[in-house]
């Protein structure tokens, strides 16, 4: 457990959890825990891409903003954005104002909307649920990338998805509890469901 943190609460965490509140928080509640429907897809998918480059704790900070700016993530306003929607969303300091971001976040609107009558974006997503989750002892044990997060990087891109490379995939696969990448030992290790260990 040398890379875990046992915190006042006797609780194991990583480090990266284990000091900032919010972090903490994050982690204990949200983080691997199953995302299924398409709004709670669709808003991670962005949020991922909007961390690209950034820490996930500026992300995390922003969300409260990220959110009233684009909607609360609904796909069908998001995609409805128009230039003057695009020029709020480039002024709006509360969020991440990265042009190239912004553009993807209203394109994978769109492409979140036209995969509806293919059985939608939640289900395309874990759909690429591999047959077994790591068992990671230490941040050595730790990849950025698997071939099934290739797979749905590629997948995505041919439907017209953006800013969806295989290691943000692999995040928002391990952000929305497709694999489970909590450290053995951790207090949240097996706590999504989804795997038995």
């Amino acid at each position: 457990m040398s890379d875990l943190i046992i915190g006042p609460d006797g609780l194991a965490r990583p480090a990266w959890a284990a000091s900032d509140a919010l972090l903490r928080d994050y982690y204990d509640t949200e983080w691997g825990m199953p995302v299924t429907d398409e709004r709670g897809v669709f808003e991670r998918l962005s949020l991922e891409a909007f961390q690209s480059g950034l820490s996930w704790a500026t992300i995390l900070r922003k969300r409260p903003a990220f959110r009233t700016a684009f909607a609360a993530f609904d796909p069908d306003a998001v995609a409805a954005f128009d230039e003057a929607d695009l020029q709020r969303l480039l002024g709006d300091a509360g969020i991440v104002r990265n042009r190239a971001k912004i553009d993807a976040t209203i394109a994978n609107a769109r492409a979140t909307v036209a995969l509806r009558p293919d059985g939608g974006l939640a289900d395309f997503v874990w759909g690429f649920r591999p047959h077994a989750t790591p068992t990671p002892t230490s941040y050595a044990d730790l990849v950025s990338t698997t071939p099934e997060s290739a797979a749905l990087s590629r997948a995505l891109k041919k439907r017209g998805f953006r800013f969806v490379g295989p290691t943000t995939m692999h995040a928002l696969m391990e952000a929305i509890g497709i694999i489970d990448t909590h450290l053995v030992g951790s207090h949240r290790r097996g706590s999504s469901g989804v795997w038995g260990d």
